[in-house]
This record gives structure tokens, sequence and C-alpha cells, in this order.
């Protein structure tokens, strides 16, 4: 693995009836990739017992929809997962709930997929409750078949919502580069479980640092294709990239605020890695601090009044907090020497960052009210975090036996999951927004 170094509902509740059809990435190049190989160990401090039965499926779906559910739930941690012995159960039910209840089952969901006029397809689910006898509601989603696997991630994330009252990441998309050989280097766009990855960008020089827009139809990061690192802002969906940060010397490190009008940015327009502010659209970058130490990786906070960032003004890098006008400087980590790469969850309350102890670099957290500090994962080459946008899970990347993957732990360090894909080495991940679209 490339070391790092510190430089740079009710009884009678109706199916939601969904759109026509999703807008998937067919713009980006469609050229086929490896998938992901997904593995889980761990279990949540508690477990909700849910049922999924088989859907009905009279017209051989290409993908498996209720699979991919209970795949989805069992990734999260949060549940445990039954497949009900096979039996197929519909959106129709009828419900047993003594029978289900006699599994000790709290839920159980049901639903149909058949093909329908110009080539689409319908999926059908309903959840119940199995304790209250209560009809919890469905979906009820027409789409092509190349959005069947986001459909059954809606459904996921419909379930997961209703029985633990938060929303779900399920219909997401990762952002991650991969590297195959010495000059193949990939921007890659994929479902949050790995799926259906995407080439966004492939290039013979190095790509770096990809970051989501906070309306998820941007990618900025940084491409050596000119010689130096430039940042470059680029359309999900046209794939129109165009430079936004191509100063003197070093660009680097791309971090948008949370309304995406600003971009932060690390130039060497002084010969020192320092950060700048500039508009996202392009402009001129005001510096936002002039120190004669390096400051680099940036992130907002989700309040958009401040930077975390890292420098090594105290000797070895630690994470520092700022105003955006500026003041004074606080300091977040102090375990350690060595504390860089530091990601913000969505609200604002814990931080997650890479530490160094011995010859590892580990994943940890930091409550950032009371200043306690988690080991979320304690293998020896873990990087780049990026919180899910409902801030119970994080994404980050790590050494395997063949080189560099792609792992999910969940914020109590209980639940891990790693993505990897064969003959590449997968690294600088970053976990997209909440879409309309999706």
């Amino acid at each position: 693995m490339q070391r790092r170094r510190f430089v740079l509902g009710s009884l009678s509740a109706p199916l939601v009836r969904g759109a026509a059809s999703f807008v998937g990435l067919a713009t980006l190049a469609n050229s086929a990739q490896a998938q992901f190989k997904v593995d889980v160990s761990g279990i949540g401090a508690t477990q909700i017992p849910v049922g999924i039965g088989a859907f009905r499926d009279l017209n051989h779906c290409p993908q498996p929809i209720a699979d991919i559910v209970r795949a989805d739930l069992t990734r999260s941690g949060l549940f445990a997962v039954s497949n009900l012995g096979g039996q197929t159960l519909t959106e129709q039910g009828p419900p047993n709930y003594a029978a289900w209840r006699s599994q000790n089952l709290e839920a159980v969901a049901g639903g149909s997929v058949a093909q329908v006029t110009g080539g689409r397809w319908q999926v059908q689910f309903r959840l119940w409750d199995a304790v209250k006898q209560a009809d919890l509601g469905g979906l009820a989603l027409t789409v092509m078949p190349g959005d069947l696997r986001l459909a059954a991630h809606k459904i996921s994330d419909y379930i997961y919502q209703k029985l633990t009252g938060q929303r779900g990441v399920f219909a997401t998309r990762i952002t991650y580069i991969t590297k195959a050989g010495q000059h193949n280097f990939s921007l890659n766009i994929a479902d949050s479980d790995g799926a259906n990855p995407q080439f966004a960008l492939r290039s013979r020089e190095p790509l770096l640092s990809p970051v989501w827009s906070p309306n998820g139809q941007e990618l900025a990061y940084v491409s050596f294709e000119t010689g130096k690192p430039v940042v470059f802002m680029q359309d999900v969906r046209s794939g129109a990239r165009r430079a936004v940060a191509n100063f003197k010397g070093s660009n680097s490190a791309p971090a948008f605020s949370p309304d995406g009008g600003t971009l932060a940015v690390v130039l060497t327009l002084t010969g020192r890695s320092q950060i700048y502010l500039m508009p996202s659209k392009g402009g001129t970058p005001r510096q936002l601090m002039r120190s004669y130490s390096i400051d680099t990786e940036p992130t907002f906070s989700p309040d958009g009044q401040s930077l975390y960032f890292v420098s090594d003004r105290d000797g070895g890098p630690q994470v520092y907090k700022v105003g955006l006008n500026g003041g004074s400087v606080q300091r977040i980590t102090y375990s350690g020497g060595y504390n860089v790469s530091p990601a913000i969850s969505p609200d604002g309350k814990t931080l997650a960052y890479i530490s160094q102890q011995g010859n590892s670099y580990q994943l940890w957290s930091i409550n950032l009210a009371t200043n306690a500090t988690q080991l979320l994962d304690d293998g020896s080459d873990c990087g780049h975090p990026s919180f899910a946008p409902n801030g119970q899970i994080v994404l980050y990347s790590a050494g395997g036996r063949g080189g560099e993957v792609l792992k999910t732990v969940s914020i109590d360090g209980r639940v891990r999951s790693t993505l990897s894909q064969a003959g590449v080495q997968v690294r600088e991940p970053s976990w997209g927004p909440w879409t309309p679209d999706r």
C-alpha cells in the first residue's frame, strides 16, 4: 500500500408510487468492471428480527430483488434477517401474524416483480409489523432494467427507516479511485454496496481526493494529467469536466462547503501548503490563514461556519478547527503524534480520523462534545474516512491481503464490511449525499 506522507403506518396504508424511471449513470463510460466482493462481520448491539419473503416473479427478473434487500439489511448489522424458509410472499399478503410471531419475527416484508410495457419492470413491496399486527405500507416502483438494483435499495431504505426511525443510505452512491498497474488510474462511481461500478474518468496519471458536491451532481478531484496536481470539477451525468484550481505550484485537497458555493483547496502559492477558499465555479482564491506551518486536508463543518484541517504547527500533524473568518485555531486531536484525514459526521458531533499508532494507521473517532475517543479499526493501513449521509457508517480504505480495499464500519465499531476488487487497488473513497433521484 502507498504510505501516506504529511505533505500536502396503518392497516390500510397504501403503497407509495414511484416515478416511472430513475436517473442513472448512462452518460458515464459503461465499460464492464469487476464487481466488488462484499464480506460482513459483526452484529449490532441489538438486532431487529425481520423476515424478507421471496418476491413473486413470473418474468425472470434479471436482478434478485429480495436477495439484494436481505443483503442490505444484513450489512447494516441492525437486523437479524430471515428468508422465511424460501416462502414466496407478495405485497398482498395475506399477513400471518401468528406464524410470524412464532418465529420471533418483529417485521415481515413481501413483494412482487413483473415486466410491463416498454421493457420496464414494476416492483411492489409491503411491510408488516408482526408485533403490533399493523400494515406499515410499502412502495410501487416502475423502472428500467438498469435501475432494478436501485429499486431494491429503495425498498431497503424504506424498511430501515420504518423500523429504526432513521433514514437509510442503501440507495446512495460512493466514489473512489482504483489503480491497476503502474499507469492505469480511474475515478469510479458505484452503488453504496459496491455494485454497478462505472468509470467516470480513466487516466494514465494519478487521480486523488475525489469528493461529492452537496447536491450529488458533481465531483471534485485532483488530477496529475498536466504534470502537476490540478483540481478538476466533473458533472456526474454528462461527464463534462473543467479545471477549477490550476494555480502556480500544487493544487490539492478540494472540499465543498455545505451549500456547494465555496470550495476549500490547498495551494502552494507561498511555497508552503496553505488553505484557500474560492467559488466552486472557479475564481480568485482567498487565503484562510497565514502560517509558517503546513496546513492541509480541509473539511467544512456541517453548519458551514468553520473548517477542520490538518497542520504540523505543533510539531507532528494534528487535526485543528478554525472559523471561516479566521481567528483563533483550536486543536482537536491530542492522543498520538500523528493524526490526519479528518471527516466530520453530518450532525457535527463526531470526527473520524486516521491515527498512527506504532507502525499502524488506524481509524479512530472522537466525540467533539466530550473529547472521548474510540478505536474503529486497528488495522495497519486505514485511510480516507468518509461518513454516510445518515452518520451511522464510516467508509474508508484499508490494506488487504491483495492490496488496498474499501471497508465500512458502524459508528459504534461493531459491524464491519469489506469491499474488494480482484486485481486492483481501491482507495480514497467518498460517500455521496442523498439526492432526489435516488
